[in-house]
């Protein structure tokens, strides 16, 4: 898979749609964890293709939040972004606000990781380090069965995608810690 749009264009677009920061910060997040992916499960050649997925998953959250997953997909095809970027940003809304089911590994890694950032971003942000660099699978595993912890974060949705991948669920945290160390100072930088 390849973009049809660049990492630049693709961080235009997503500053036209959201000026939260937090939101910009989640999205710079997503698009690390893709490319830690990416790279980890043999796509390194579409890394960027998977990073720019990231990066436009909630293109549509700030502005349209009752059609997250919807609106995105007039928005990209608006501006002829190519339909593999567009499926696979709507896909990580599967069961929540659209029908969209994630079938590439790509799809399924940001359907599990997605919420499970925010949860591990959260956690670390109540450690003396306020950092994911020191982070271990306990400590979020621990904050996981807190139901009002991080309550936006599903972990109905978090568990649904380690299932679609084949993975357990402390893999998926394990490994997602691991892939926010990886891009830690790129999100903290906005």
């Amino acid at each position: 898979m390849t973009s049809n749009i660049t990492r630049e264009q693709a961080w235009e677009l997503l500053n036209e749609y959201n000026k939260d920061r937090f939101h910009l910060r989640h999205a710079v997040t997503v698009e690390g964890v893709m490319r830690y992916f990416a790279e980890k499960l043999g796509y390194g050649d579409e890394a960027d293709f998977w990073g720019i997925v990231g990066l436009l998953h909630d293109l549509d959250f700030e502005l349209y939040p009752d059609e997250h997953c919807i609106k995105c997909r007039e928005i990209m095809s608006s501006r002829g972004i190519s339909e593999d970027i567009i499926h696979a940003v709507a896909s990580h809304g599967y069961a929540i606000t659209v029908d969209i089911k994630p079938e590439h590994e790509m799809e399924k890694v940001l359907y599990a990781t997605d919420e499970l950032t925010g949860l591990i971003g959260a956690v670390a942000i109540m450690r003396p380090s306020k950092s994911v660099s020191d982070l271990e699978l306990k400590s979020v595993k621990k904050k996981y069965k807190t139901a009002n912890f991080a309550a936006g974060c599903s972990r109905e949705v978090i568990q649904r995608g380690a299932d679609m991948l084949g993975w357990d669920l402390d893999k998926l945290i394990s490994e997602t810690i691991l892939a926010m160390r990886s891009c830690e100072a790129a999100y903290e930088s906005v």
